[in-house]
């Protein structure tokens, strides 16, 4: 099968079944737009590296994607349960600045004492993906690292910003 007939049979995959993929999804992420698209992109990416295992007829590749997309809902599912638990995130840009409230002043001096203690990779870790907006995959390309290394970096500088804004209030 030549490139342009292969990307020609995903164009024709995408477009019969992406819908009823994405409904199909959305049930088993509980709605979870974010998470359903994602699903289905695994689920495109993955006819697409086995295209020649996938049937020709409309009913079986309908059959066939949505087996694939259950396991690799199934997929992530496992990889989350494994995963340590996510802190929440600080809002950083809902911080007063106007206010000279004791608080706020107080507030604040504790946030840049917290970010202060950090090291730096876990500084740098944190701008990248909060301040400047980088995925993790962007930010780990972008300073040379594996992207589980990213997602760890940035759980533990979180994790110790948490406990010394805690510790402070």
């Amino acid at each position: 099968m030549t490139a342009a007939d292969a990307a020609a049979r995903m164009a024709e995959l995408h477009a019969e079944h992406s819908g009823p993929l994405l409904n199909f999804l959305l049930g088993l992420t509980n709605g979870e737009r974010h998470a359903a698209e994602d699903l289905l992109q695994e689920t495109m990416i993955r006819a697409w590296r086995y295209l020649d295992r996938v049937p020709e007829d409309h009913e079986g590749s309908r059959r066939w994607l949505f087996t694939v997309a259950r396991r690799v809902t199934i997929d992530a599912v496992r990889m989350r349960q494994v995963r340590p638990a996510e802190t929440n995130l600080l809002d950083l840009t809902r911080m007063p600045t106007a206010d000279d409230t004791t608080d706020t002043v107080v507030a604040a001096d504790s946030l840049r004492r917290a970010v202060g203690s950090l090291s730096d990779a876990h500084r740098t870790i944190l701008s990248e993906l909060y301040f400047r907006g980088r995925s993790a995959r962007e930010t780990a390309t972008r300073l040379g690292v594996p992207v589980g290394t990213v997602k760890s970096r940035a759980h533990y500088a979180l994790r110790t910003l948490r406990d010394a804004l805690v510790l402070t209030a």
